[in-house]
């Protein structure tokens, strides 16, 4: 699904009101109709207090469309306008008189913290205060209304977006900003939704089909790309009946160090079951046990070292791709390998965890680092890699020249993974909090090697591997919870995480 900008988005309204011949007091009315209509369902005409707090802008004017139909209705009923400027929009003025033509009782006129109205915990908010046009900070007073309406405990749907977030840089105070239960969208979600410093906002997102014009929304090119099954189903390459472990690529897994061959077992482990042929890991002299005993379809060359990798040596023809990093340690010794092995190899590599604080502490490296390098970092080695940002958004643009600098691709690890390639992003959808564990990254680095392996090009393995590893974790704490989830147990769901894409709504996945 399509990520829009604010620009985006009004451009869509534009091209919709002139190819339907309708007005932008009409997309309103879709707006209002598709949210109440939604309420209305949930809700079955229980008589509960709502309170629907309207702005002056177009996002106001949809709340009381959706104040308008809930009174036509027989709900209980208060509607708030929330006088934060002398100006008002036309397509509010035309609903605000619609309003008043069928309410018992006019609209309540805030304009100070004076007026603010008690909200039980009992009732329901409906925010429809500010809309995604926002561009200048909150009226005082407006932002103390969004702390108390939080401090209620109320039940609160956001209409479009919760009032207080930018569509495009971090709140200038994070306290005031609705906290919504329910966010409605119109149309199409925005990038706002799926960071962390902005994501917390909304508990629950779904999009509203307003009936903007499909070939315009199909045409234009997205801000981002939200990645869910129907995104990554045309990726999935099915086997041919005569192939064989060769067809499949090789995996070479470089990392470990004393007390940590655990994370190349996990990594090593995870390419061979999302489906690479072969793997070999390379380790330093005390893994060789355990690695063995740990992974017996794999094969292990061992470094001179005892407890670290000091010279990173074997056929660069062999790999079909190089995985580097997990539990690899920072000596001197594994830095100096690490430089050493990045000028002789180009062929496809994916970086992670060590690997990546090696680079950030060495950017002379950077240049060294083959076409189409997959990085993967969490959050505190992106900071590393990056320096430091003021808001989300920044990271996000610093990330993208980041990647244009070095031909690379970052796949940012968190709650809504984003996989950055130059100026296009994509948002995963599947995954959950289990997944913040030890070696969940590991396994994530050992599925985009083993898909890259299998012939999937870089960006194809970054965006599908981190689909795939967040839909084994969805299946995967079906039995184990969100504490209990290990990143062993990620592991020995990829293969249904497979099985996950091809399954009917009615069917269950065996556990």
């Amino acid at each position: 699904m399509k990520v829009f900008s604010r620009t985006q988005m009004q451009a869509a309204d534009a091209a919709t009101i002139k190819i339907q011949n309708t007005t932008s007091l009409e997309l309103m009315e879709r707006a209002g109709n598709e949210v109440f209509r939604l309420m209305h369902e949930r809700l079955q005409g229980a008589q509960i207090p709502i309170h629907v707090f309207c702005g002056i802008g177009n996002n106001g004017g949809s709340g009381l469309v959706i104040a308008r139909l809930l009174i036509a209705e027989g709900y209980l009923v208060e509607t708030y306008i929330v006088n934060f400027s002398d100006k008002r929009s036309e397509n509010f003025l035309v609903n605000y008189d619609r309003l008043k033509g069928i309410a018992k009782e006019w609209p309540h006129q805030l304009k100070s913290v004076e007026d603010f109205p008690v909200v039980a915990n009992d009732a329901m908010v409906v925010d429809a205060i500010l809309g995604v046009g926002l561009n200048r900070p909150l009226v005082p007073w407006v932002g103390k209304l969004i702390k108390h309406i939080n401090a209620s405990r109320a039940f609160t749907l956001a209409v479009d977006i919760p009032s207080g977030l930018y569509l495009d840089k971090g709140p200038d105070d994070p306290k005031a900003v609705i906290y919504a239960n329910t966010t409605l969208t119109f149309q199409l979600p925005k990038l706002v939704f799926f960071l962390p410093e902005t994501g917390i906002y909304t508990q629950d997102l779904e999009v509203l089909n307003i009936g903007l014009d499909a070939d315009f929304i199909r045409n234009e090119k997205e801000e981002a790309t939200l990645i869910s099954k129907n995104e990554v189903l045309p990726l999935y390459r099915p086997r041919e009946k005569y192939a064989h472990k060769g067809t499949f690529g090789h995996v070479f897994m470089i990392g470990g160090s004393y007390g940590k061959i655990g994370s190349v077992i996990l990594a090593t482990k995870a390419a061979l079951r999302i489906g690479s042929g072969l793997a070999t890991s390379f380790i330093p002299s005390c893994g060789y046990t355990s690695l063995q005993t740990a992974v017996p379809e794999a094969m292990v060359l061992t470094d001179v070292g005892e407890k670290c990798i000091t010279k990173i040596d074997f056929d660069s023809s062999i790999p079909t791709v190089v995985g580097i990093g997990p539990g690899l340690g920072a000596a001197k010794q594994t830095i100096k390998a690490f430089e050493e092995f990045l000028k002789e190899y180009k062929g496809s590599l994916v970086v992670d965890a060590d690997g990546l604080n090696i680079l950030a502490e060495n950017v002379e490296m950077f240049k060294l680092l083959p076409k189409k390098t997959v990085l993967t970092p969490h959050n505190k080695e992106l900071e590393r890699l990056l320096g430091g940002w003021k808001d989300d958004f920044e990271k996000l643009s610093k990330a993208k020249e980041f990647s244009k600098q070095y031909d690379c691709i970052i796949v940012i690890k968190g709650a809504n993974t984003i996989t950055v390639a130059a100026d296009e992003l994509f948002i995963n959808t599947s995954g959950n909090p289990g997944m913040a564990t030890a070696g969940s990254g590991d396994v994530l680095t050992g599925v985009i090697s083993g898909l890259i392996a299998q012939g999937y090009k870089s960006l194809q393995a970054a965006v599908f591997g981190v689909y795939l590893h967040g839909s084994a974790a969805d299946i995967a704490i079906q039995q184990t919870s969100y504490q209990g989830l290990l990143a062993g147990d990620i592991l020995a769901h990829l293969g249904k995480s497979y099985l996950e894409l091809f399954r009917k709504p009615q069917e269950n996945i065996p556990q």
